[in-house]
């Protein structure tokens, strides 16, 4: 969104004001500051909104919950500052899980653009999900098809569907019906996605704009993070500036994704048995189930490995042991965090082991290096689905479909990379 409002005003002129919100979890609200530091001050403002409690809202609340209640809870304030703007506004473009603020927009007599960070598929799932329920009576569930049709023949099935539209028994699930049900209210959408990648779906979004079927969709991506200056990057680039061209699996699963103990150690097995060389970002694993951690820097100082050492919060802790020293040379393990847009369009990074995180997609997609699909959570699958069957510029192993008690074994592993990375990049 802050690449959004950075070139409304480089390309198109207009004054932008980038709103946040405050008070779902400290690193989040450190992260958006950063974020908002790194906007070119003369052109786009930045407004924080004044911290909202959610201490009432159950431990256990999924986090698109919390995030549904922080924006409804944060409406007054947004309110408050629209008005004392007053006649300065002339559209709101709200992010895709503010669809609440549309109703502002009409307060104000401006438009209301919904702004999807992921691709035009997400919203024609999303699309499709709301049509399914059209006329059902409320708390009425139906069953969505299998496979759901999204537009021509790009079709999703219901195992690639995200999970919080089909789980009934959790409050996101509607939730989520009603936030898409508001959308119909915008006057159009702009998503981080180009026609190239999914023209078969923006040309459907197109006809049915044309027939007052829904609003407009407007393919404004891809936005890519210019690369950052960030300390520990250049000793990850100086190592790959030693490997030869081609020959390099960057592997990683993006800021928020988790693998569980046994899963990380299975990747590292089939990594080394693979004999390729890769640059693998390795994040704490998970110790509940879980796929993903948006909020916690996933410190567990009261877990153990199953050798009885404490790994605090040391990723590289909870490789096998000699690992490290086996794949020395033709491997690099970094904790963390990498300068991923560099990394990919380094000339020795030959194929991407990726999350399907739409963010590192589309970075993926500029830099041309394709893409070994192992999705994790939210909408991940539906990318998957994109970038494999009808971008195609991913594979997607059946082991990253799921294995045996939800774990991809390291032969799986070694079998997916077992492709010429040469032959990949090509």
């Amino acid at each position: 969104m802050a690449e959004l409002a950075r070139r409304l005003v480089a390309f198109h002129g207009c004054a932008a004001t980038l709103v946040t919100f405050s008070g779902l979890a400290a690193s989040l609200d450190a992260h958006s500051a950063a974020v908002l530091a790194s906007l070119p001050a003369s052109s786009v403002a930045a407004v924080t909104l004044p911290e909202v409690t959610l201490d009432d809202v159950p431990a256990d609340a999924n986090f698109g919950t919390l995030i549904f209640e922080l924006v409804r809870r944060s409406l007054p304030n947004l309110r408050q500052f629209l008005r004392s703007i007053g006649g300065g506004v002339t559209a709101l473009v709200p992010d895709f899980f503010c669809g609440v603020v549309l109703d502002l927009a009409v307060e104000l007599g401006v438009p209301g653009y919904v702004f999807v960070p992921s691709n035009t598929a997400s919203l024609a799932f999303m699309r499709r999900f709301v049509e399914v329920h059209d006329g059902a009576a409320p708390g009425e569930y139906r069953d969505l098809p299998d496979p759901l049709r999204l537009a021509g023949d790009v079709t999703i099935r219901v195992a690639d569907m995200p999970d919080g539209y089909l789980d009934r028994s959790n409050p996101v699930f509607w939730q989520l019906l009603e936030e898409v049900r508001r959308y119909r209210r915008a006057d159009g959408f702009l998503v981080n996605s180009f026609a190239e990648m999914e023209s078969t779906i923006v040309e459907e979004f197109k006809t049915a704009a044309e027939q007052g079927a829904f609003p407009p969709v407007y393919p404004v991506g891809p936005f890519v993070q210019p690369c950052s200056d960030e300390a520990g990057e250049l000793a990850c680039l100086e190592w790959l500036d030693r490997q030869p061209a081609g020959s390099v699996v960057f592997v990683s699963f993006g800021s928020a994704g988790m693998l569980s103990v046994e899963q990380t150690r299975e990747l590292a097995a089939g990594l080394e048995m693979s004999g390729h060389g890769f640059l693998w970002v390795v994040r704490m694993p998970s110790h509940d189930g879980e796929s993903y951690d948006f909020a916690t820097d996933h410190r567990n100082d009261d877990e153990e490995d199953r050798d009885g050492g404490g790994h605090d919060d040391d990723p590289l802790a909870w490789l096998p042991d000699g690992f490290l020293e086996r794949t020395s040379g033709r491997g690099l393990a970094v904790a963390s965090w990498a300068p991923q847009v560099r990394v990919l369009s380094h000339p020795a990074t030959a194929a991407f082991v990726s999350h399907c995180g739409w963010n590192s997609a589309l970075e993926s997609v500029s830099a041309g290096v394709p893409m070994v699909a192992w999705p994790l959570y939210a909408e991940q699958k539906v990318n998957a689905v994109i970038l494999t069957e009808v971008a195609g510029v991913a594979l997607r192993p059946a082991a990253a479909r799921g294995g045996v008690d939800g774990v991809v074994t390291r032969e799986e592993v070694a079998a997916a990379l077992f492709l010429d990375p040469e032959y990949l990049h090509a």
